[in-house]
């Protein structure tokens, strides 16, 4: 294959030029000429680079004739990352996996794999490892691998080559900010780089129907490195979170175009690698011998399933000018938003008062049913009570101090009355038409009744 000729272009106003500088000559932007491949060089050397992007001839196709047939889906080994991906692996897909240095991407992945390689065929590609630093790792998790083969390689073109002769089902790549291309000088995990690289990994995986996983580097502030663009080009985007000195690890799908988005995974780790939680509800919940002030139950919705977890608040005396409103798993503009309709609606009065609130476990509850435990759990912080034991609450306040039905309100229910909570308090259209088998359900509309019973 003959070189392919590589230009720089402008971020800013478009504008190409063959020499890198520093700055660009039409519009007087800094730093902004990024390498590219150029794409008329490139299609009229019939580069394949441009060409069969998802492995199927350039032609028309009435959406009538399309074969609606389901894509078959192969289980990763893991049914909590099956869960998260909406099933299973889809044949030709493509799964980006980001998250903070040493929270478990390496080890899900490759506890998924040996899983994979009892009666399929894989390949680990790791641009970051030895063979030996993988294989210690895989005998220290007591791991068993069937077709597993490793490669080591941070070309791009040899990887795809060498897939191509092993002919892996699933292909793990180690990680994407180590992959260089040939066709561009710059250095690996720069802009041009990373783009390139995995657009022709992307495009690999589509022709040939391996399923990739590819493991994404994270800045400082929690988001992908690299290109946006990245995160288009793939199929599914999950994020590990969680604390590294912590034992909880959590799975979040942010894109999938197989399953639905916000599905949460549940994962432990321990000596002997990450270990799946069939029960997360029994993990967030604390276990107190007295009932506690400042704390709240309640079931929010993750994805496809209810989840218990409990919301913590502490209110106290504030001794600066501005009192302070901390946040942890919470929305914070929201936690100001309902003290201003607590005060309003209620006359209980936090002006004067720091609030510190807190989902227990790590977990990011962000939808609005967690309106009513939060309130609940600052006023009893407030009135150093503890709030009636094994009660679960759940639902969205208004503006307007009204108290909004929340999707699901069945399931969450259901959740709670499993878990052996006696005590239910929802909002009016969210409460059951019939009773409910150990579960005393109360209806609220309004903030001062949901005070009254708090």
């Amino acid at each position: 294959m003959g070189k392919v000729k590589t230009i720089y272009v402008c971020q800013e106003c478009g504008s190409e030029t063959p020499q890198w500088a520093g700055q660009c000559g039409a519009c007087k932007s800094w730093n902004s000429l990024v390498e590219q491949v150029d794409a008329k060089k490139a299609n009229s050397s019939k580069s394949s680079r441009f060409t069969g992007y998802v492995g199927q001839a350039t032609k028309v196709v009435k959406m009538d004739k399309v074969d609606l047939s389901e894509l078959p889906r192969m289980s990763s080994g893991l049914s909590e990352l099956d869960r998260v991906l909406g099933g299973g692996l889809v044949p030709g897909s493509v799964v980006l996996m980001g998250g903070d240095p040493g929270i478990g991407k390496s080890t899900i992945l490759l506890q998924s794999l040996c899983k994979i390689s009892e009666t399929d065929s894989v390949l680990y590609v790791t641009g970051e490892e030895s063979l030996q630093q993988v294989t210690m790792r895989a005998q220290r998790l007591g791991l068993a691998t069937g077709d597993f083969s490793l490669l080591t390689e941070t070309q791009v073109e040899q990887i795809t080559s060498q897939a191509l002769i092993q002919q892996p089902k699933v292909m793990v790549v180690d990680s994407i900010q180590t992959i260089y291309t040939e066709m561009l000088q710059s250095a690996p995990g720069g802009v041009a780089q990373v783009r390139e690289s995995a657009a022709q990994l992307v495009r690999f995986a589509k022709q040939t129907g391996i399923t990739l996983l590819v493991v994404g580097h994270v800045t400082k502030d929690g988001a992908l490195a690299g290109p946006r663009v990245l995160e288009h080009m793939v199929d599914a985007v999950l994020y590990f979170e969680g604390e590294r000195d912590g034992r909880l690890r959590l799975l979040r799908a942010v894109k999938n175009r197989f399953g639905a988005v916000n599905e949460l995974g549940v994962f432990a780790m321990t000596d002997e690698g990450l270990k799946q939680v069939k029960n997360p509800s029994a993990i967030f919940l604390s276990k107190y011998q007295d009932p506690v002030a400042g704390s709240a139950v309640m079931a929010t919705w993750e994805g496809t399933r209810p989840m218990l977890v409990e919301i913590q608040a502490l209110v106290d005396t504030s001794h600066a000018p501005q009192p302070r409103r901390i946040a942890v798993g919470l929305d914070h503009q929201r936690i100001a938003m309902l003290l201003a309709v607590l005060n309003r609606h209620a006359g209980i009065a936090t002006y004067d008062q720091d609030v510190f609130a807190n989902v227990v476990g790590g977990v990011r509850v962000m939808e609005t049913s967690s309106d009513l435990a939060l309130v609940a759990s600052i006023i009893s912080s407030l009135r150093n009570r503890p709030l009636e034991a094994h009660t679960v609450i759940f639902g969205e306040i208004g503006l307007a101090g009204e108290i909004r039905p929340v999707p699901n309100g069945q399931e969450r229910l259901k959740e709670a009355a499993k878990h052996g909570f006696k005590r239910a308090i929802v909002p009016e259209g969210n409460k059951p038409p019939k009773p409910m088998d150990g579960l005393e359900v109360i209806g609220v509309s309004r903030m001062d009744q949901f005070i009254q019973l708090i």
